[in-house]
């Protein structure tokens, strides 16, 4: 109930933020009582046409800075994968929209294309062709992000650089266009939108980082798991005895951002969050060690300082109701598995469970001997696919496939009454929801999270 009442009042939010300004303008500057358009008069509905859809595209600006800020309530609404869909598809949206408007613009009056010399235009030109270009070369970065190969970090800031130019500069251009702000009506608008992404970006970017204390951890232990990934072991930096003094409080399956000291400059990443939901005071993040910010993980020393910022994310158990769930990893992807699991062991859930491990070779197959553990204490069963098994090994081998989930699970009614979760590579993830789309089971039922945040 609270979720979909969030969902909801988010849902009002953004229809008002991406509707509100487009649809009140032509109302306030369109054609006064009594008067009506000039027969003929082709430019004046262009030029009409041309501001509404320039603030709409403006409007999905604004909530395209909005949605990926981590704003709690939002991230558990529609989860990580959501959120940065939905934020992908409004920036695409939103260039596109500025396309669209620069041609109206030129089409209302072919003499508009003077202000595209920047060096003799006017200043609210130079401001619309400078968020242009910052969009477009946000857009492209996006696309050839893979390509280009660049570190996440540098790719980060750039990203965020490119992005506050282009919302900054598109305020610039409204405000020196001026005929759009000179309406009391208009001005409050654009003054609630302002203040509303100020509020938003100093939360994210100042309140947080540097006033949210009780964000402070400390290393407690690093317990290595294989060669390549090990486990953090965090407590508050409070001492139990103080009052108010409590861990992490998440749900089993969230994430949360790590970094290595409050500074907003400082680089941090996503980890899923291993541990029950119940242990108290500690919080693990089993961690892959396979980049300079994972490896100075695992050097960390008991007593060292770690930030975080969470819990977020929607890829939980406790958002829903079902008769069992089918979980299916794919290497480090069994970390929120494990979470899920250890939590239902906790509150000893007696319902029939699956959980279906993808992994290259028996050695990348992690918490093998605690999975049988939890076995003994719930209704779990537990399939092992390899990709490259040896000689020896006699279970499945390969990917996961239609006959093999058919094996594993209930007939067609009872299988469609199961949550299924999926967690790791993208690849490994699509080709499972193929299979599973193949197999009829309902949408809703299927929840993943993919190690590719960016």
């Amino acid at each position: 109930m609270r979720r979909q009442l969030e969902r909801t009042l988010w849902a009002t939010a953004f229809l008002a933020v991406l509707l509100g300004p487009a649809l009140l303008a032509p109302v306030l500057h369109g054609p006064r009582a009594g008067q009506t358009p000039a027969a003929g008069d082709g430019s004046s509905l262009l030029s009409a046409l041309s501001v509404g859809i320039g603030l709409l595209a403006t409007s999905m600006l604004v909530c395209a800075v909005v949605l990926p800020s981590r704003v709690r309530s939002l991230t558990r609404t529609l989860g990580i994968d959501g959120v940065l869909g939905i934020h992908r598809f409004i920036g695409m949206a939103a260039t596109l929209l500025v396309g669209l408007h620069i041609v109206l613009v030129v089409v209302a009056k072919p003499a508009n294309l003077a202000l595209f010399d920047v060096v003799h235009a006017p200043n609210r030109a130079r401001a619309a062709v400078g968020a242009t270009v910052a969009m477009g070369a946000l857009i492209a970065l996006t696309v050839l992000r893979k390509k280009l190969r660049h570190r996440y970090e540098v790719w980060r800031w750039v990203h965020l650089t490119l992005a506050g130019t282009a919302l900054v500069l598109s305020a610039l251009h409204i405000w020196w266009l001026n005929h759009l702000i000179r309406d009391t009506a208009m001005r409050v608008v654009f003054i609630v939108l302002a203040l509303g992404v100020l509020v938003v970006l100093g939360y994210r970017w100042l309140w947080m980082p540097v006033f949210g204390a009780g964000r402070e951890y400390i290393v407690r232990e690093v317990r290595p798991e294989t060669s390549t990934v090990s486990t953090l072991v965090l407590q508050p930096r409070r001492h139990p005895s103080r009052r108010g003094c409590r861990g992490l409080e998440f749900a089993p399956g969230q994430f949360a951002w790590l970094r290595l000291n409050p500074s907003v400059r400082s680089q941090e990443h996503p980890f899923t969050i291993a541990s029950s939901a119940h242990l108290g005071l500690w919080t693990e993040f089993t961690i892959r060690h396979s980049g300079d910010f994972t490896s100075e993980l695992r050097l960390l020393r008991p007593g060292s300082p770690v930030w975080i910022d969470g819990p977020h994310g929607a890829f939980t158990l406790d958002l829903q109701r079902t008769t069992g769930l089918v979980l299916i990893a794919g290497g480090v992807g069994i970390t929120p598995m494990m979470s899920m699991l250890r939590t239902l062991a906790h509150r000893r859930d007696s319902r029939p469970h699956r959980l279906l491990v993808v992994a290259s070779t028996i050695d990348e197959l992690l918490f093998r001997g605690e999975i049988r553990q939890l076995q003994q204490r719930l209704d779990l069963t537990v399939v092992e696919v390899l990709r490259r098994p040896p000689p020896s090994w006699t279970g499945p081998s390969g990917s996961i496939d239609e006959g093999l989930l058919t094996e594993l699970l209930p007939g067609k009614f009872r299988r469609n009454q199961l949550d299924y979760y999926l967690c790791g590579p993208p690849a490994m993830v699509n080709d499972v929801l193929t299979v599973l789309d193949g197999l009829e089971i309902p949408e809703p039922r299927i929840h993943t999270e993919q190690f590719d945040f960016v």
